[in-house]
């Protein structure tokens, strides 16, 4: 299949490192103008750079510095003034880490909620007018396995993630006929910085990394069919495919990238 963005001006949050890097950059490569995202410029400038280097002299697609931090209402603000429309909106932000249930604050839960859902919620409540208007868009909140299957050790962040497969399929009827499509993936476990850290917070920081991701998902994703991380591009790979008009037919769902870590026919 040949996917060819030339002409979409897609946005992905959280994009400076990670899965949101991967996915901006296949975008990109695949001809779309692709925002870049981040708390700080220099973050966002350095981001773009090495993105730049990645696709080469005379990439496929245009990057935008989006410096900007959109759990805030001053930061979409900045967002809409450099971006006033987009075709593919990635909803990619969220935060994580583990701690037992019972020591979850009021203010953590919130925060959890407001990162991690809320702002997907304000930046499609901000662009989706736009698409249906033109009768083209997509739009994709970036969940997780944690979202079916919710982790013991941080249950607040599998609460976050099982209301963004509520929040996509609600917009996605209220975008029906449209010609835009909205879907939440969810996403397996992840090779990502972010991630080894949290690997090492569960188990021997003396291990080396081969070992220590085996030990992780022997303990803690013993389900992975598997039975490795995802990397960061697998990921982007099917962000891409439902960006494209390939996908016309795909909405209101919540499409999985698990390496079958979710141990059910459906989700």
């Amino acid at each position: 299949m040949k996917i060819d963005l030339s002409g979409r001006t897609a946005l992905v949050t959280g994009s400076t490192q990670g899965i949101g890097e991967a996915i901006a950059r296949h975008l990109a490569a695949a001809g779309a103008r692709v925002g870049v995202n981040g708390r700080s410029a220099k973050s966002v400038s350095s981001a773009v750079a090495n993105l730049a280097a990645a696709l080469g002299d005379d990439p496929a697609g245009d990057l935008v510095a989006v410096d900007a931090d959109v759990t805030t209402d001053n930061g979409v603000r900045r967002v809409l003034e450099l971006l006033p429309d987009v075709d593919i909106l990635v909803n990619n932000l969220g935060i994580f880490g583990p701690r037992p249930a019972l020591e979850i604050s009021d203010e953590e839960w919130r925060r959890y909620f407001d990162t991690n859902v809320l702002t997907g919620i304000r930046l499609t409540r901000a662009y989706l007018p736009g698409m249906m208007r033109r009768g083209w868009g997509r739009v994709q909140y970036i969940a997780s396995d944690s979202a079916v299957v919710i982790p013991t050790e941080m249950i607040h962040y599998g609460m976050s993630k099982t209301a963004l497969l509520a929040v996509s399929r609600g917009f996605a009827k209220g975008a029906a006929g449209s010609g835009v499509t909205v879907n939440s993936v969810l996403a397996g476990p992840t090779h990502t910085a972010g991630v080894e850290d949290f690997v090492y917070q569960l188990v021997d920081r003396d291990l080396p990394w081969d070992e220590a991701q085996r030990e992780f998902m022997k303990r803690h994703r013993p389900q992975s069919l598997l039975q490795r991380l995802i990397e960061p591009a697998e990921i982007a790979n099917l962000v891409v495919y439902l960006s494209s008009p390939l996908a016309s037919a795909t909405t209101g769902g919540a499409v999985r990238v698990d390496g079958g870590y979710i141990d059910a026919i459906l989700p």
